[in-house]
């Protein structure tokens, strides 16, 4: 992903005319992300504040092309993330002048031209982002040299809906915990103890009840009490005897059909706006409309997934498009710097030793059959016996369980091997190597990796 790539070719003119010492008209392709000290000689950057102003930059480049690609939802999450950090800050840095201000405002600019007065200051609008603009566009500090009739119309009087004032503090922990979600999405989880596949957490026993409670004497218990008194005797309660339990019924004998695999088309993919190695999926997975977490594709009329994939660098954007793959359907949706994943695509990559980077490529998509339809569930031969979960539970590590199962044989074929998951190792009447088909019967593989992991 190209960092010093210009959003867009206003930016270029804009630069060239407020700062021409700075950035010579004769150069193409201006090195945006080494600009800013240039641009502003009396601020000093910190490396920190450098590489805030790359990932703005980033950022502008996937406003950008998702405006290009009219991905609305995609164009909303970015808005409202630059909303809500310009909510605390005057510029992107918090006071500091930088070219990822200008950037920003080359490319929001003409958006806000065309706003309503309710998506400008109305009670969900963009009220920051506005405000950013006409700061930019006039403020001594940056210098801009734009006609005032190139310059947005904003009465700053003009304020449909005043937002209540964003807490540091409170925006601090959003912040914290957006991380640690990220986190989590990427490596998985924090290490619990294992739980077998199936079976919860035992149940804590129940506490007694409180003293003061069992004190209030119930109206039986005050007459009985009374007629002891007369007679001087205590009546002795009879003892009920309790109902047996009825016995738990048999949990299911753990299997990889919990897991959600369906085939999944792709109708578009884009660089995530805030992580170089992500990617950012439209896929139509044959959900119903309405359905959670998905949405309704505009374009197509489709209703589709958003999923982010750790791919970007390790296959190229133009094999993520208008393709078919497998996808993990019942993963627990996790949002990954700013976008809400729902939904994992399946790749191969060559298996490595223990402490080795698993990360490191080559990277392959599982490929099934081109004319199996959007949604089509696929399984593995000898293990479809049962129906995946709604949602997996995080905690139960159910795919954790599995997935170390899941490779490639020398045919290039896409196996569960049972021997790799202690839990299944040698089940009644299951195989020992079960092939990944679709419920047409046709092998799903990958190009060229034998013997890869699966994930």
């Amino acid at each position: 992903m190209a960092t010093a790539a210009a959003p867009q070719s206003s930016l270029l003119s804009l630069l060239y005319r407020s700062y021409p010492s700075a950035i010579s008209p004769d150069a193409t392709e201006p090195d945006y992300l080494h600009a800013s000290p240039k641009i502003f000689p009396q601020v000093n950057f910190t490396e920190a504040e450098e590489a805030d102003i790359k990932q703005w930059l980033n950022t502008v480049a996937g406003l950008n092309t998702a405006i290009t690609s009219n991905e609305k939802t995609v164009i909303e999450t970015i808005l409202s993330q630059l909303n809500t950090h310009l909510a605390t800050r005057t510029t992107l840095l918090g006071a500091k002048p930088s070219v990822a201000d200008i950037a920003v405002y080359a490319l929001v600019a003409p958006l806000v031209e065309k706003w309503t007065p309710e998506e400008r200051t109305g009670e969900k609008g963009y009220h920051h982002i506005v405000r950013h603009v006409d700061f930019v566009q006039n403020a001594r500090l940056f210098a801009l040299q734009i006609p005032e009739e190139e310059k947005v119309v904003i009465d700053v009087n003009d304020v449909k809906f005043v937002p209540k004032p964003v807490d540091p503090k409170e925006e601090k922990e959003r912040k914290k915990r957006e991380k640690a979600a990220q986190q989590n999405a990427g490596a998985g989880a924090a290490e619990e103890k294992t739980l077998v596949v199936g079976q919860g957490k035992p149940e804590k026993t129940a506490k007694p009840a409180k003293a003061d409670a069992a004190a209030a004497p119930t109206d039986a218990a005050a007459a009985a009490a009374a007629a002891g008194h007369k007679t001087g005797k205590k009546e002795k309660k009879e003892k009920k005897e309790k109902a047996p339990k009825p016995a738990p019924a048999p949990a299911a004998p753990p299997s990889p059909s919990l897991i959600d695999l369906r085939v999944g088309h792709i109708l578009r993919a884009i660089n995530h706006p805030n992580a170089d190695s992500l990617f950012v999926s439209t896929i139509d997975c044959g959900d119903a409309p309405g359905s959670d977490n998905t949405s309704l594709d505009e374009e197509t009329g489709k209703t589709v997934r958003t999923v982010c994939s750790g791919l970007n660098g390790l296959v190229p954007l133009a094999e993520m498009q208008g393709r078919k793959i497998v996808a993990v359907c019942n993963l627990k949706p996790v949002t990954m710097r700013g976008v809400k994943s729902a939904a994992m695509v399946l790749a191969a990559s060559p298996r490595v030793a223990e402490g080795e980077d698993s990360h490191g490529g080559p990277v392959e998509l599982v490929i099934p059959p081109a004319d199996a339809p959007a949604g089509e569930r696929i399984t593995f031969q000898g293990w479809a016996d049962g129906q995946p979960e709604k949602q997996l539970n995080p905690k139960k590590k159910v795919w954790e369980t599995f997935q170390p199962g899941f490779g490639t044989n020398d045919d290039l074929e896409v196996v569960f091997d049972s021997n790799a998951v202690p839990s299944v190792q040698g089940q009644e009447g299951k195989p020992a190597i079960g092939k990944l088909v679709t419920a047409s019967g046709v092998i799903c593989v990958v190009k060229t990796l034998k013997g890869a992991t699966v994930r």
